[in-house]
Parts: C-alpha cells; structure tokens; sequence
C-alpha cells in the first residue's frame, strides 16, 4: 500500500480525532451490510481493510452480504429468466440453488479471500451453519387490491428464529464472521433472504452498537435531495407519510425501525462507493451517511 503523503501533525491530528471513537466501540459489535452493487474493484479492498482494521483495533465486525446483481448475471448466463414482485426475486427450486450457490458460495469465498488478504482472520457462513436463523416462507400481497389472492414468491423467506451461539463462538477471538444471507426453514426448505432483513435480524440478536447499510445512495435524503445527518424513528414514520421516504428506501428504514426496536443502538444508511465510508463514520466527528436511532 502506497505512503500517504501526509505530515506528521496532520497524522497526530486524525488519530486524535479517531482515538475517542475507537474507545467508544471498544469491543463492541457492529454489523456491516454489504450490498451487491458495492462490490467488487478496488471497493472490495479497501473494505476489507476497513474490516481488519476495526477487527485490529478492538471492534467485532460481522459482515452480512448481498449479491443481487451476481444472482442475476448468473440466471442470466444460464437461461433462466428473473422475475420480480415488489423488488423481491421471485425465486423457484431452480432458481433458489443457483441463489445458494452464488451467495453462499464465489460472492461469500471471495469476500473471505479478500479479507483475509489484508491480514484478517474471516469465516464464511449462511443461516444454516449452526442453525443461526431459521426462515419461514414469505408471501406478498398482490398489487391488484383486495379480493386477489397473495403472489407466491416461491423459496423466499424471512427470519423466523435466530440462535446466535455461532456467532458468540467466532467473534472476540479475532475473526471476522461473513455472512450469506441464506437460511433453512423448520422443514429443512432453502430459502432465499433479503440481506437487508437477514442483517436486521443478525444485529437485532446481537444488540449491536451499530448496523450500517452500505448502498448506492448517501443515506436518507429530504424533498431537495439533501442528505439528513440524524433522524428519529418517529422522524422516519412521518417522512414515510409525507412521500419523503419512497420506494425502496421504505423497506430499508423499516428494517432499520425493526433493529432498532431489538436492541441495535444505533443504524446508519450510507453510501458504499465512498472509500473507506465505515472508517469514516465510525471514526471521525462528522459521519458520513444518515444515522437512525430511537
């Protein structure tokens, strides 16, 4: 890695910026949702660093992946066609095992690979490994109204149950669990998870001190497009209200509102593309996306 050209008072000045916010997460838990547009390139590393370094420095990260963008490639490549229903993959036997394959195999390897590159200790798992979340099916209703029967999203599911004893294993002992957000039903069905409600769970059952979604945009934005540092969960609810808060920034604050009411102290939505965005956030006195708390 390249010598930053910066003074040695420029360098005493940021880790006296940094050094309070280290202690502050010192051994704490912090969940880090990594979606599938963020991946990959010179992204990748320098979010692995990221991760090693909070590890380093005395934080337990947990990573939790996407790979929407991958799945499709993959079905496309394939020949067998993506079907949606309200941004949800509708997702078949054929489709959920190339789903697994995907996510719990190249994209969850190669983030393990990629992290373990820059000199940390990762371990790839899904839901399954140890029971850690159990799933139940998912349906959505259809958008025709009422009277038309629920669109059945096939092996689509949800968290139903989670058991973190997996997790209270790995993390403390210098690893850095990566998770698919894959997950068996009671009666051992694969089904498919959003990552952003599987991370929500994780976080949730942890009491993390923070969940942070790595996305495609700043954080949450007002009517002019200007990012809102901080908000409330009642912010959130009137925001939704007014039409601030629409379309697939709605399911995301909600399952912020969800970590939130299980014990996570505090969420932030920020933008993946920004290099080193968890460091900045974490560790400097501005922050760099929209922090939720209750």
């Amino acid at each position: 890695m390249a010598a930053l050209n910066v003074s040695p008072q420029e360098q005493s000045e940021i880790l006296m910026q940094a050094l309070p916010h280290m202690l502050r997460y010192d051994d704490s838990t912090i969940v880090v949702k990594y979606g599938g547009h963020a991946m990959g390139g010179d992204g990748e590393r320098d979010f692995a660093r990221d991760m090693v370094l909070l590890e380093q420095s005395g934080v337990n990260p947990v990573v939790v992946h996407g790979g929407g963008p991958q799945i499709g490639a993959m079905l496309k490549k394939l020949g067998i066609e993506s079907r949606f229903s309200g941004g949800l993959r509708i997702t078949d036997k054929a489709t959920v095992e190339i789903v697994e394959m995907v996510l719990a195999g190249s994209i969850n390897k190669q983030l393990v690979g990629a992290i373990n590159a820059q000199g940390g200790r990762a371990i790839g798992l899904c839901g399954k490994d140890g029971n850690m979340v159990t799933a139940r099916k998912v349906t959505r209703p259809h958008e025709g109204g009422d009277g038309e029967p629920p669109v059945d999203l096939g092996f689509v599911g949800e968290p139903d149950r989670i058991d973190v004893a997996v997790l209270d294993a790995i993390l403390g002992r210098e690893l850095i669990p990566v998770l698919a957000p894959v997950a068996a039903a009671a009666d051992g069905e694969t089904y498919n998870v959003n990552a952003d409600t599987f991370a929500g769970a994780i976080a949730g059952a942890l009491h993390a001190k923070r969940l942070i979604f790595l996305t495609d945009v700043p954080g949450v934005l007002d009517k002019d497009k200007n990012l809102i540092k901080e908000l409330k969960v009642d912010d959130i609810r009137e925001l939704i209200a007014d039409g601030t808060i629409t379309g697939g920034m709605i399911p995301k604050v909600e399952t912020c509102i969800y970590a939130l009411e299980r014990g996570v102290e505090g969420v932030v939505i920020l933008d993946g593309k920004i290099p080193h965005a968890v460091l900045i956030e974490l560790l400097t006195d501005h922050g760099a996306g929209t922090l939720i708390t209750r």
